[in-house]
């Protein structure tokens, strides 16, 4: 449902500003987005867009997780993206999704009219610019996690899922030990998306949990303790390779 917040945040003050596909507008820029943007909300387990579905709209998170995944026709499921706040769905020039997207917890969207968000991009170099760079990443993540599902262990996929969870949560300019983080995944989803079974995510995190590298204050939440011992439970060196 598309709504309007009780208290509308500018551009200029929106959380995922330096992160979004807006990072690199200007003032006159983020004037024009402000007279194009809408935002819709989804409760925890909606669907946001179904595969298949025609795209009439793009948008940002703001608040909020939701998944990627992709059903067989046999019925299988796998969860194959995550998308915290900054990321964007949909893609111009598109007609449809190519995945089920839905809200893990209740999700705030910042969206636009996909054709004249279309038209935007041709005028507006900083956002086509963006998009750029953020597709490139996302090709950068599904090569690193190609890597994972065919290469790595349970513990080390499990240390991977958590530093990756630490780099997007974690706040610029904070120490790292004490800082809140959360698992916006329930155990059950994170095998799914890991390709691991329930018992072998319980098992791995609370293995961490008993070397001192995490530290819970529910099944939800948690505190990095020790990041050199979770940079090196990844199987990754310090230069992003595979230890061997």
């Amino acid at each position: 449902m598309t709504i309007e917040l009780s208290a509308r945040v500018t551009c200029t003050d929106c959380p995922i500003r330096h992160r979004a596909v807006c990072a690199y507008c200007t003032g006159d820029e983020l004037d024009v987005l402000e007279q194009l943007k809408s935002y819709k909300t989804f409760k925890a387990g909606e669907p946001i867009l179904w595969r298949a579905d025609k795209l009439t709209y793009v948008g940002s998170l703001v608040h909020g997780v939701a998944t990627l995944s992709k059903t067989l026709e046999d019925g299988r499921t796998q969860m194959v993206g995550l998308l915290l706040p900054s990321d964007f769905i949909g893609r111009p020039g598109r007609s449809e999704i190519e995945f089920d997207v839905v809200a893990v917890t209740d999700v705030t969207l910042c969206c636009f009219q996909i054709k004249p968000f279309e038209a935007l991009i041709a005028s507006t170099p900083h956002v086509a610019q963006r998009l750029v760079e953020m597709a490139l990443d996302e090709l950068d993540v599904a090569r690193e996690w190609m890597l994972l599902l065919g290469r790595k262990t349970a513990r080390e996929k499990i240390a991977t899922f958590v530093q990756m969870l630490v780099q997007r949560q974690h706040i610029a300019g904070t120490d790292l030990p004490g800082q809140a983080l959360s698992l916006p995944l329930t155990q059950e989803q994170i095998a799914n998306y890991l390709g691991l079974t329930l018992e072998t995510v319980s098992r791995q995190l609370g293995i961490m949990k008993k070397n001192g590298i995490l530290r819970f204050s529910d099944r939800r939440h948690f505190e990095v303790i020790d990041f050199p011992a979770l940079q090196l439970a990844t199987g990754d060196d310090s230069d992003g390779g595979v230890l061997v």
